[in-house]
């Protein structure tokens, strides 16, 4: 079945043949959009209209017998158009217009074509439904969004691997939430779920059927419903082609599935993706409370409310519904009275829709035996008999005996008997009042895990410390459980494994298999951020920013207060070609040029380290130049204004004009040599005297120099007379240690005193008397004076007696004499020194002594060694030479028989 808009002649009487003409006006309708990718706004809206001017134009050519060739001939040209048109269309279909081609190097022209194109095939998709709307296109927003992501750059991306869905691949979408995929990536998808959850679940494995579920929103499907053929969205084509012209796959025809929830009308669309639009038909229907009269509202928000109040009897009885018109039963009753208990005895303040309810009084009524009083609590109705009347059993139910209600009934002395909490045992005790003690019976017990067993108390639990080294459901952890019976419990860590967008992890516990896809949805946007595309995490590194036509809002880099207009685009703007227009240094001009304040400038590479290094491609560095000088052509005087020519502005200024100055020198006797310069009069508009600028007069002062002064006149050629000479004159001080620095003048102008004082360096004279100490005078001309004032020792002949005397006056003789005490100390010196050498002479002859001694008993030992030496130079004989050999074994000999003879005695 073709299209809706390709049914041309169709409906309406216009479904017969109506001969060759009508053929050929019809290929003509199919060739035309082909060619020139303008489709007819007949044809588009899907009623096969045919235009009536081609039609009563060409019908009487079809009639006579001499124009058939020429139709004929048309007629294969035509054909022709139309198959290089489908070529071309295919072509298209496969580059240009796919879901993940690359259309950023067109131009502008050629995209702005292609929006056109696309617009009017979405426009095509919403024709049937907008003339049930009457043109209201509101409720279309999300299923446009759908057809625009359908036709846009890289927005249709499979989840499972990824990539880019292709309109000429084969895909599947989810019923649910409408997701589109790779069939062939689904069909994988399906066949591991299954397969994971046999091998975890199944102890048969693969005889259960298990679901599997959408990778995005987790809709389970049977096994049954696994994709095996590749349907167009409506279900109703199996492998639709790539047709240019629709929606990528899509079959072009109307949908005509049920609306959800469903109304019994079908959706109006043409075959699209995404959930079917609201029901545009128009009902007439009452409002909810069924009060007001029917009104006609579309079918999709026919629920509606008349605002007025419902006043229906709530089910307290006393108060009517309050709220406005509503559906279903009306709301508990909001209000409060006082309301009785069930007993009749408290009231209290109760919402009305809940009038019954309980105190927490006790009854206390007698009960019929008239002993006792009813224990329940606040209730309605009779207390009923006694508890305690009646048969009853003894506590372990063996005997029962009839007994009034105030006796208790006795125990009957059998075995107790009643099963215990173990299950196994019964209590051995006698019939008692109360639970039963713990079974206390001791049993071989096995562990859970079935590997161990002990002999405990029967009411204890035996676990043992063996921690299970089973894997999990997960098959990546295992359970370490203690003493486990095998069955695990579910793996409870989270699995944390990185999911194939490289940006999250998987947030699911820890399973087998692989993770779902993830689930988040990433803004790409233009650099603006006024266009943006939804693509699935993960396809953002690889998807390209949508091409956006709003103006570039990125702020200039230069000067300028705004860039030359020019749309949005990704990465760096083109340079600025606006005029620099700054205003130069040092003058008021505008620089002229281009922008010029980022400019490639190709860098200084680094010089080779060796021949073996290979010379690498030279780099571009962004710079800001300076603006280049201003060439303005400026009328400037030369400096010494002798002359005024055109200067360029950045150069202007006074400038030399290569002339002698000629200006007469302060000295009155020359002028100035110097080429042009700037010269600063002393007086205003004097031209002729030099000024500061000028050179001085180069010529030495020949006036005569005052006595004694070898140094010549330190100005140059001046009028007056010559100052004072400043120079500083070296000199040697009197001691000849230190050089002075005297200004010429003091030296020329002082008498003999004031020299002497001049020359010397007020230092203390370094020269040594006769004495041998230092002259205690300052620095003085001619020799020392020879009376030495320094305070010396002197000491008597034995040095005991010591005295203080000028060093002029030590030099006398004589002058500390030795004493009677000095005398007897020198007298015990000497006998001391005596009597030590004495002893010291007798300590040396023993000494001698004992060395003489040792060295004649040396000599004695050396005779005795030397004579032994003469004696064994005999040779010796072979009995004494073999005479330890021999002698060994005969001793052994006799002692053997010694013993043996002791043994024998005894």
């Amino acid at each position: 079945m073709e299209p809706a808009w390709r049914q041309h002649g169709r409906g309406r009487g216009r479904g017969q043949p109506r001969g060759p003409a009508v053929a050929a006006t019809s290929d003509v309708r199919e060739a035309r959009p082909q060619r020139d990718g303008r489709a007819d706004p007949g044809a588009w809206a899907g009623r096969g209209r045919v235009s009536t001017v081609s039609t009563v134009t060409m019908a009487p050519k079809a009639q006579h017998p001499i124009t058939q060739p020429r139709a004929v001939s048309s007629q294969s040209k035509f054909d022709e158009i139309r198959k290089s048109n489908q070529a071309t269309a295919m072509r298209l279909a496969e580059s240009q217009f796919s879901s993940s081609s690359d259309d950023d190097d067109d131009n502008e022209d050629e995209s702005e074509g292609r929006a056109g194109k696309r617009g009017k095939i979405v426009e095509s998709t919403f024709t049937t439904y907008t003339n049930q709307t009457g043109g209201d296109a509101s409720d279309l927003e999300r299923t446009r969004q759908y057809l625009n992501e359908a036709f846009q750059s890289g927005a249709i991306a499979c989840l499972i691997c990824i990539a880019s869905v292709k309109r000429t691949q084969a895909v599947w979408s989810c019923e649910r939430c409408y997701c589109i995929f790779h069939i062939s990536c689904i069909q994988k998808w399906a066949k591991d779920s299954v397969f994971l959850m046999s091998s975890v679940t199944d102890d048969d494995f693969g005889k259960k059927e298990h679901p599997w579920p959408c990778p995005k929103c987790r809709h389970e499907y049977t096994p049954q419903q696994t994709p095996n053929r590749y349907l167009c969205y409506c279900g109703k084509l199996s492998d639709p082609p790539a047709d240019p012209w629709l929606l990528p796959h899509s079959c072009g025809q109307v949908c005509e599935r049920q609306f959800k929830p469903s109304c019994g009308h079908r959706c109006l669309l043409l075959c699209h993706p995404g959930p079917c639009p609201p029901c545009p038909k128009m009902v007439s229907v009452s409002c909810v409370c069924g009060k007001a009269a029917p009104v006609p509202r579309r079918c999709h928000s026919k629920a509606w409310h008349c605002q007025q109040r419902c006043g229906k009897l709530l089910p307290c009885g006393t108060h009517a519904c309050q709220n406005l018109c509503h559906g279903g039963e009306c709301e508990p009753c909001p209000r409060v009275s006082s309301q009785w208990c069930v007993c009749g005895r408290a009231k209290a303040e109760r919402p009305c829709a809940s009038p019954r309810w309980q105190c927490d009084q006790i009854c206390g009524a007698p009960l019929s035996c008239g002993n006792h009083v009813c224990e329940r609590v606040c209730h309605t109705g009779a207390c009923g008999a006694c508890p305690r009347s009646g048969n009853r059993s003894c506590p372990c139910g063996k005997s029962k005996c009839a007994l009034p209600c105030t006796a208790d009934v006795p125990t009957c002395g059998d075995t107790c008997g009643k099963r215990l909490e173990c299950g196994l045992h019964t209590c051995s005790m006698r019939c008692h009042r109360g639970p039963c003690e713990t079974c206390r019976q001791e049993v071989e017990k096995q562990c859970r895990c079935g590997r161990y067993s002990k002999v405990m108390a029967c009411h204890k639990e035996f676990l043992c410390d063996n921690k299970c080294l089973q894997n999990r459901s997960c098959q990546r952890h295992q359970c370490k459980r203690k003493c486990c019976p095998g069955n695990c419990p579910p793996c409870d860590q989270s699995c944390g494994r990185t999911l194939g967008c490289r940006n999250h992890k998987c947030p699911s516990a820890c399973h087998q298999g692989s993770c779902y896809p993830c689930p988040e949805v990433v803004q790409v946007k233009c650099v603006c951020g006024s266009t943006s595309l939804s693509v699935p995490c993960g396809r953002e590194r690889t998807t390209k920013p949508p091409r956006c036509k709003e103006l570039c809002r990125a702020r200039p880099t230069c000067h300028h207060t705004s860039r030359e207009l020019h749309r949005c685009h990704v990465g760096e703007c083109p340079p600025c070609r606006q005029p620099c227009k700054l205003p130069l240094p040092a003058c008021t001009h505008h620089c002229p040029q281009p922008c010029h304040d980022q400019v490639m400038v190709k860098s200084s590479r680094a010089p080779l380290a060796g021949p073996w290094e290979q010379p690498s491609v030279p780099e571009f560095v962004c710079k800001a130049l300076p603006c280049p000088p201003c060439q303005v052509p400026i009328p400037t005087a030369c400096l010494g204004e002798h002359e005024v020519s055109p200067v360029a502005c950045h150069v202007k200024g006074p400038f030399s004009c290569g002339r002698p100055c000629g200006r007469h020198l302060a000295c009155g006797n020359h002028s100035c040599a110097l080429e042009c310069h700037r010269v600063t009069p002393a007086e205003p508009g004097d031209k002729t005297q030099a000024g500061k600028e000028c050179l001085p007069c180069e010529e030495g002062c020949s006036r005569p120099r005052p006595a004694g002064c070898p140094h010549p006149c330190p100005r140059p050629c001046h009028r007056g007379d010559c100052p004072s000479c400043r120079q500083m004159t070296r000199l040697r001080c009197h001691c000849k240690i230190s050089s002075l620095y005297i200004e010429c003048v003091k030296l020329t102008s002082t008498d003999d005193e004031g020299k002497t004082q001049l020359g010397s360096c007020k230092n203390q004279c370094p020269k040594q008397l006769g004495c041998g100490h230092r002259c205690k005078e300052l620095c003085h001309p001619g020799d020392c004076v020879e009376s030495c004032t320094q305070r010396v020792k002197v000491k008597c002949p034995c040095k005991r007696i010591k005295k203080e005397f000028s060093c002029s006056q030590a030099q006398q003789p004589d002058l500390v004499v030795c004493d009677h005490v000095c005398k007897t100390i020198l007298k015990k010196t000497t006998e001391m020194k005596e009597a030590e050498e004495q002893a010291a002479l007798e300590e040396e002859r023993k000494k001698q002594q004992a060395e003489l001694e040792a060295f004649e008993k040396r000599q004695k030992g050396r005779r005795k060694k030397n004579r032994r030496i003469t004696e064994a130079e005999p040779d010796e004989g072979a009995w004494l030479q073999y005479r330890k050999y021999l002698l060994v074994p005969v001793c052994g000999v006799l002692l053997a028989a010694a013993a043996f003879y002791l043994l024998q005695v005894h």
